[in-house]
């Protein structure tokens, strides 16, 4: 079984190395996947056995696959209806700490609402056209990652972890919502406090340069579309809830209800606006080649846990380890240099039967996962995006923003662990001695 450690981190590595390499990462993934399980299957007499295996994880893995395919769709049909101009249109001000706010405030709450890595997108796309200065501009970019993040990670539709956590049955909507709010708000509020202390000054504005976007879609088929895909997006859980089906049958009733409407909106507008506005035009535009990347790492994933290799794993950790806040902790910080995707299904397998739904374990993890990619530009999806669109250096963040997002991050962990014991011991000199010994551990650790 070592070849299928070996694949699985040489796959890794490359995935780490995609932008030096020039190696789109879902090849890697899917060739890993795939090898993963070629070798298993090699070493294990019982082929029928390995196939019973890889049936199950299938399962597993495209019920996230199929949500994921629909709430990603639904954002495309918002924004091929402009639906997210009738938010960015509204931010009129030159005052850079009033800037900052209205940036942080706005990706927290429409990543909640949304995803981190659409939000980042829309919001660092607007501040191409309000802020003039290169720096300046790098700067409200990584807020906006930073909080994005931080939004994502306390609903189970703002990140991918905490979508594949909620789908997996490791949480639950209103938990996770209830136990993760305050500590995803300090980790953003942490480094916000101290960048709008230093900033104050006016922005420097870029330059209008004589072109208006023309929008296709009327104000009313904006807000329309806009508010009828948000309804959706947020009537999952309450679906789940409700039906106790799956989450993806949920996400699925939604897209086929707006495209309903969509049809219905444009029937008799000419062949050139029906096509604009088409959902099929909008699959198009659907990322998938980060569908298949998460597919072929939750394939390596389920091969390493058919084949026992993740239990070992997770009792070496157990025994060396112990402490599940300090190992979640690891986990954040591994995140922001290497995807949280992997890291998390990895997570899921190793201790899938070890702790019950909305165990403090996941939740946890859930906010470790989501948050600690921020620490760098490249460990999360929206850090990616927004290096991307804005070529943001690597170290200009490291130096400029990694401090203060892992005081944010350990920020909000302290929260989270104050949070649930006061909730579950109440307050006491001895919980508190507890708590005070714990902490010196987390920053020995940092």
């Amino acid at each position: 079984m070592i070849w299928m450690i070996v694949i699985f981190l040489i796959g890794y590595l490359v995935i780490t190395l995609e932008h030096s390499l020039h190696i789109n990462k879902a090849a890697t993934a899917l060739l890993a996947g795939v090898l993963c399980w070629t070798v298993y299957v090699l070493q294990v007499p019982d082929s029928e056995m390995v196939a019973e295996q890889l049936t199950h994880h299938i399962s597993e893995i495209a019920s996230i696959l199929f949500f994921l395919l629909g709430a990603m769709t639904i954002v495309e049909i918002i924004d091929s209806h402009d639906g997210f101009e009738l938010i960015v249109s509204r931010i009129r001000t030159d005052s850079s700490r009033k800037l900052l706010w209205i940036m942080a405030i706005l990706a927290f709450v429409l990543s909640g609402i949304l995803d981190n890595l659409t939000t980042t997108i829309v919001l660092v796309s607007l501040l191409r056209k309000l802020v003039d200065d290169k720096h300046e501009r790098w700067l409200y970019a990584c807020v906006v990652v930073i909080s994005a993040n931080a939004g994502g990670a306390f609903t189970p539709i703002g990140d991918v972890t905490t979508t594949m956590l909620w789908i997996g049955g490791q949480i639950t909507p209103q938990n996770v919502i209830t136990k993760l709010f305050l500590p995803s708000l300090v980790c953003m509020l942490f480094p916000l406090l101290y960048l709008s202390r230093t900033s104050g000054k006016k922005i420097q504005q870029k330059a209008p340069d004589g072109e208006e976007i023309t929008l296709k879609s009327t104000p009313l088929e904006r807000k329309l579309v806009l508010i009828l895909g948000v309804l959706v997006l947020i009537f999952v859980p309450v679906f789940k809830l409700v039906t106790h089906l799956p989450p993806y049958m949920g996400i699925l009733l939604g897209l086929g209800f707006l495209w309903t409407t969509i049809e219905i909106i444009h029937h008799r507008k000419n062949e050139d606006l029906k096509t604009h506005f088409s959902v099929l035009i909008a699959l198009r535009k659907v990322d998938t080649s980060t569908v298949l990347f998460f597919l072929g790492i939750l394939l390596c994933v389920g091969a390493l846990q058919s084949a026992g290799q993740l239990a070992i794993v997770a009792n070496y950790l157990d025994s060396n380890v112990g402490n599940f806040y300090v190992i979640n902790l690891l986990v954040g910080v591994f995140s922001s240099i290497v995807d949280n995707v992997p890291l998390v299904a990895a997570m899921m397998r190793m201790y899938g039967v070890d702790y019950p739904t909305d165990h403090t374990f996941w939740e946890f993890l859930a906010y470790c996962a989501g948050t600690g990619g921020s620490i760098l530009i490249i460990g999360s999806a929206a850090g990616v995006a927004a290096m991307g669109i804005e070529k943001i250096n690597f170290m200009w963040y490291v130096r400029r923003v990694s401090f203060l997002a892992l005081m944010g991050y350990v920020a909000g962990a302290i929260t989270f662990v104050i949070q649930h014991e006061i909730i579950t011991y109440g307050i006491s000199a001895d919980r508190l001695a507890d708590l005070t010994t714990g902490f010196q551990t987390i920053f020995a650790i940092f």
